[in-house]
Formats: structure tokens, C-alpha cells, sequence
């Protein structure tokens, strides 16, 4: 039932306004609630009959990576039918998102971007590539629905035309052990500034950490990031 609301919802969707952040960590705080694993379902476009026939399940991990100002969302996708991972972070030089996806054939693909907040709120990153091989102009869409619901889809056109693209299969996506309704609350991540579970500890005091990629830029160095947070409270 959700694949069906999903995929109505994506051809609902009103116009955006673009998002211009200024730093790269800065520019991945919408994706903060994807931090965790999601059970996944994908569709091909098609009848109902095609869609019931190629559909596919996949879980995808998400987590960050960080060294220094160089922040990056890693995703890892098991069963992934196109995709095996994907590697989103924001080049501010340029104002554009650009994600590094990784084929199960291992093939890599460059993508380039804006973000954008929907009418409803929902944001959505639009991301672009063209393939020469297939001379068509290749475009991912992740729709951003709530804390634990998200939607992506793959579309095509024919390379060097302004004609619209065109859908060729979407995945849902659900967080695991959540809920829909259910909203998270609790510390925040002194890394990152998502929502945070796991403890760490400095000069006798506790903070906490949403993934292990933001552990592992904690424990690398604590004064900075305690620093930071402390800074960030007096504001």
C-alpha cells in the first residue's frame, strides 16, 4: 500500500524552491533522519502486471563519513537491483550535490545536483548525468517524505532534448523498527547534529553519536567536536 501512495504522491508533488547551503555539513542536515537501515521495495514502471512481476526488495545502511570539514553520506545497498552504494556529499564551489553511485557491476557513476523543499514541505534532491553509451540523459529524484519514509526513482530522456523525462522504476523506503507515525526524539549527535543513540565519553563527560562514521570523526578528535557543541549551546 505504500508503494502505491508513494508512487501517486510522486506525480503530485508540487514545484520546489531551491536550497543553497554554504558548507558540506551544512548541506546534508535534511538527510539526517536517513542515518539507520530501510527495508525497501521497487517497482519498474509499467501495468500492474509488469510491476508485479519485476518488483525487487533491497535494505539500504546509511551512515556518515567525516574528516575534517569533508562530511559524506555513505550508502550501503544490499540486493540493490541498479545500485550497490551510493557516496552523497556537496561541493560548495559549485552549489551542487554530487553522489558517486557504485552498479552491482561495479561500474561508477557521477551524479550532479540541487536540493529543493515541496510545497508540503517534502525535499527533494534532483540528480543528473549523461550517458554517451546510451546517449540518453539519466536523472535520480529522492523524495524526502518523513523521518522514516522516503522514495527514490530513475528516469530518462533522450540525450540533447528538453523533452520530459521519463520514469523508469521507483523504490519506497521504510526505516526500520519505526513507525510511521512516530516521531524521534532524543540527544543529538555532537558530530553531525542528527538525532543520536550511542554514548561516547570525554573528560568524564558524556555525548552522544548517531552512526559509527561519526564515532569513528569523534574519537579521531573530541576537543574539536566538544568544542563545537559548546559553542553551538551558547548560541
Amino acid at each position: 500500500m505504500f508503494a502505491v501512495s508513494v508512487l501517486m504522491l510522486s506525480t503530485l508533488l508540487p514545484a520546489a524552491d531551491p536550497v543553497s547551503p554554504k558548507s558540506m555539513k551544512e548541506a546534508l542536515q535534511p538527510f539526517q533522519g536517513l542515518v539507520g537501515s530501510w527495508k525497501s521495495t521497487g517497482y519498474p514502471e509499467g501495468t500492474r502486471e509488469e510491476r508485479a512481476k519485476g518488483f525487487w526488495n533491497e535494505t539500504l545502511a546509511v551512515e556518515w563519513t567525516v574528516k575534517g570539514d569533508d562530511f559524506r553520506m555513505i550508502v550501503a545497498i544490499d540486493k540493490g537491483k541498479y545500485f550497490a552504494s551510493w557516496d552523497l556529499h556537496y561541493l560548495p564551489a559549485k552549489s551542487l550535490y554530487e553522489m558517486t553511485a557504485t552498479t552491482p557491476g561495479k561500474d561508477k557513476l557521477t551524479y550532479t545536483g540541487t536540493l529543493a523543499v515541496g510545497k508540503q514541505k517534502e525535499q527533494i534532491l534532483t540528480l543528473d548525468r549523461t550517458d554517451d553509451a546510451a546517449k540518453e540523459d539519466q536523472r535520480v529524484v529522492i523524495t524526502l517524505l518523513h523521518s522514516n519514509r522516503f522514495l527514490y526513482r530513475f528516469e530518462t530522456r533522450p540525450a540533447k532534448t528538453t523533452v520530459d523525462y521519463s520514469k523508469k522504476y521507483q523504490v519506497g523506503a521504510t526505516k526500520e523498527g519505526e513507525a510511521f507515525a512516530e516521531v524521534n526524539q532524543g540527544p543529538v549527535c555532537i558530530v553531525s547534529g542528527g538525532l543520536a543513540k550511542t554514548a561516547v565519553n570525554y573528560n568524564g563527560k558524556t555525548y552522544y553519536v548517531c552512526c559509527s562514521g561519526c564515532k569513528r570523526a569523534f574519537e579521531d578528535d573530541p576537543a574539536k567536536y566538544v568544542a563545537e557543541y559548546e559553542k553551538s549551546k551558547g548560541k
